[in-house]
Order: structure tokens, then sequence, then C-alpha cells
């Protein structure tokens, strides 16, 4: 079963779609670049809520104490900030306005859409399935590593600084990963269970993929829909 999650992976990851060469390689104009962070905050504001669900759906307190820090990763804590304040930090040195980016008013469709699905699987499939999908999380390094280079090398309008989101999820992912992979492994104890495994992070997969999908459309083809956010400044 790892070796098939870990193909799935290798075949199926959004590090494979050409929005994110474009992305890494410096040949998106800085309001694409806008489109992608402004569309990419409602997935990053929609993983704790997500993540309460899963919480929700075990009556083991050792798995809820395990699975509810990520929601604090991303929402933050009294004492420090999370993976959300760290994205509307991107979303800042970009020249966005926070109000404008929270409201969520500008994303695309098909963001909505994907998102909101990936919510409800974990709401409505088995417990099992639910973890699984989280497993994305076993790729993510070697991409934020692509994109924190990629990113400060081509891009001036692009600092340092502003790219925290991506540097803490270096060491964040990896121990995720390990979670629900080990979880996977010691629960998954059918052919069909498996299946469902594997099927769930195939799933997750899609939900990533369809979301630069439209950024494409929109931004690079240029049909952004009808109330979309439409880029003011070309560099």
């Amino acid at each position: 079963m790892e070796e098939r999650l870990r193909l799935i992976g290798e075949t199926r990851y959004h590090n494979l779609h050409p929005f994110h060469d474009m992305l890494h390689g410096g040949r998106l104009t800085k309001g694409q670049v806008q489109a992608w962070a402004i569309n990419r905050y409602y997935y990053q504001s929609s993983i704790p809520l997500k993540d309460a669900i899963i919480v929700s759906r075990f009556t083991d307190r050792l798995i809820r104490v395990e699975w509810r820090h990520r929601i604090e990763d991303h929402d933050g804590a009294p004492e420090s900030e999370g993976g959300i304040e760290r994205w509307l930090q991107l979303t800042d040195g970009l020249g966005i306005s926070r109000d404008y980016v929270e409201s969520t008013q500008g994303i695309l469709p098909a963001t909505r859409f994907a998102v909101d699905a990936y919510v409800h699987f974990v709401r409505d499939r088995s417990p099992l399935e639910a973890i699984a999908s989280s497993l994305t999380e076993l790729f993510a390094p070697q991409l934020h590593e692509q994109r924190i280079s990629g990113m400060l090398e081509h891009y001036d309008f692009i600092r340092p600084e502003i790219m925290t989101y991506f540097k803490r999820r270096l060491s964040q992912a990896p121990r995720d990963a390990a979670f629900a992979l080990d979880y996977v492994k010691r629960n998954a104890r059918t052919p069909e269970e498996r299946a469902l495994v594997c099927d769930a992070l195939l799933f997750k997969t899609q939900v990533l993929w369809v979301q630069l999908d439209a950024l494409y459309h929109a931004y690079v083809s240029g049909f952004p829909p009808p109330g979309a956010f439409r880029p003011q400044v070309e560099a």
C-alpha cells in the first residue's frame, strides 16, 4: 500500500502541473502570482476547518491530541503566529489588501468548489479516509523547497521574509505525514480498506490539481470568470 501511495504522489501530485513550472521558473507576471496567492488563501484558511472536523471524528483521545496541533499550526496560538497569518504576510508583500484576501470574494469558482469538496470529504467519509487524504504532505517538502528557491531567484518583488509559510512547512509537513502514514498502515487491515486509503489520496491530488487548472485557464489562457480577481499591475 505504501508503494502505491508513493506512486500516486510521483505521478499525480500537483508539483507536475505546468502552472507550478511557470511559478517557480519566473515565467508569471506579478499579477498572476497575486492571483495564485489570493486563491491559495482559501485553501490555507480551510485547512484548520477540515482538521477540526477530523478531530471530531475520533473518540480516541490520543489521536485527537496528536491531530489538534495541526489546527494551531495554521490558526496560530496566543504566543505564536500560524500558517494563515504567514500566508497573509505573503499577500501583504505582494501588495494585496488583507480585507480583500480574507473576504475571498475574488477567488475562482473552481477554487471554492474544490476546497469545499475537500472539507466535505473529511466530514462524510470514514475517519480512515479522512486521515489518508492528508498524505499529500508526504510530497510537500520538495515542492516547498522548489518554491522558496525558485521564487526568490526569479522575482524581484519576492522578499525572503514573506516566504516564511513555506520555510515553516519544511519541518511541519514531514512530522504530520509520518503520523498519518503510520496510522493508515496500522488501520487499513483489509484490501478494501487499503484501496480506500489510496483512493482518498488520489482524491486529494485532484483537489490540488483542479485549483491549478482553474488558475491556468483564468490567468495564463486569459479567461477569468465574472467577479474574479483581475490583476491591475503586470510586471
